[in-house]
């Protein structure tokens, strides 16, 4: 398996990368913000991805996307193929995109928007920490690009001050950003069953 920085050589695989992310949000049930293989290639050409393959077979990606006039930039899209998951293969490819971004963006905060737990332990792990949305970039390109997800009207409601997803933050100048944080699986279900239940009323009531 070869992890790498992804260039316009891969363009070949951004279809197969899209429709895998839409596929496993499909299967999941969870919102997601739809990219699109032209999108995907303008990461690969910027240097700004990561690339799993085993040969020439696709297993995994991830990409980088700057906010703000780059003080802050977000690792998404990442996406194990089916036939590579539960090998470890997510978490090590979140551990090269993650320090692709510190090598390329030194000063920049690294945030993540995310619904998942798995992706909640593999941040903390590297640093992040839970944080309200108002931390997280006000470039409203980036909330644009939720538009596409199926509770992007939760956003709305709420004047982008929370959703379904936590918001994680990694600050390079922090003292204690490198520190490993730990995630209790029980408490990140419970504050997303209060979100649900929360939205939900709010829902049946209008």
């Amino acid at each position: 398996m070869e992890i790498v920085i992804a260039n316009k050589s891969h363009a070949v695989y951004a279809q197969i990368i899209c429709d895998t992310i839409a596929e496993s949000a499909k299967v999941r049930g969870t919102g997601i913000a739809r990219r699109t293989p032209e999108y995907v290639i303008s990461k690969m050409e910027l240097g700004n991805a990561v690339i799993a393959l085993d040969g020439s077979t696709f297993a995994g990606f991830c990409y980088i996307e700057a906010w703000g006039h780059g003080k802050f930039v977000a690792n998404s899209g990442l996406i194990v193929h089916p036939d590579f998951r539960e090998q470890g293969l997510a978490k090590k490819i979140k551990q090269r995109v993650f320090q692709h971004s510190r090598e390329k963006f030194p000063d920049s905060k690294i945030f993540s928007i995310t619904t998942g737990l798995a992706v909640m332990k593999m941040n903390s792990e590297l640093g992040y920490k839970p944080v309200t949305f108002s931390e997280l970039t006000n470039d409203q390109s980036f909330w644009n690009g939720c538009q596409s997800c199926k509770n992007y009207d939760i956003l709305q409601r709420t004047e982008q001050k929370m959703c379904l997803c936590t918001g994680m933050l990694y600050d390079p100048k922090s003292k204690n950003s490198d520190e490993p944080q730990e995630v209790k699986a029980k408490v990140f279900q419970r504050l997303k069953q209060i979100k649900q239940t929360l939205f939900l009323k709010k829902e049946n009531k209008s």
